[in-house]
């Protein structure tokens, strides 16, 4: 499983490779999680694995559905706006649930981005023109952020799961 990692070729190849590298890096911050611990909030902001993740569909359905593909939020899968409220996750979903809504999202995210040449642009309110290598580009940005926000909330979690199994022992 998972994008081999892809050093050379088309500028094109680099770029969605280097995005799907990016994707994958933040859904394996949560794998093997417990439902509880998806929803462990160990920061003050809404912020926990499994919202990083959800968060994460909403920028795909917004940037490529919406705003690429031309997609009325009715026909968008599970089209959330750009708010707080794409942070979070219905009590009735589970990670594996938000994992797959994501990896979907990207998916229709490839076929809408391949239809398009890298320079081709579109007009995005409080954005301006924007080319799809910008678009692309930008998804990178956001998902290594949210990635390297996700490898922190881990490292906290499995920390808790290494400290009771001492206190479990002692």
């Amino acid at each position: 499983m998972g994008t081999n990692r892809i050093t050379n070729g088309t500028e094109r190849t680099l770029i969605e490779n280097t995005l799907d590298r990016n994707r994958e890096a933040l859904i394996a911050t949560a794998r093997g999680l417990t439902e509880p611990e998806a929803r462990r909030r160990l920061v003050t902001s809404l912020t926990t694995p499994i919202s990083l993740i959800k968060h994460a569909a909403a920028a795909e359905r917004i940037w490529f559905q919406r705003f690429w593909g031309g997609l009325g939020e009715s026909e968008c899968d599970g089209y959330s706006r750009r708010d707080e409220g794409t942070f979070s996750a219905a009590d009735d979903e589970s990670l594996a649930d938000v994992i797959a809504e994501f990896e979907r999202a990207s998916q229709r995210s490839r076929e809408i981005a391949s239809r398009f040449d890298l320079d081709a642009t579109i007009d995005i309110p409080g954005e301006g023109k924007v080319s799809l290598r910008w678009t692309l580009l930008a998804m990178i940005e956001e998902f290594a952020r949210h990635a390297g926000h996700g490898d922190i909330l881990r490292e906290q979690i499995d920390q808790a799961r290494s400290d009771r199994g001492t206190t479990e022992t002692s």
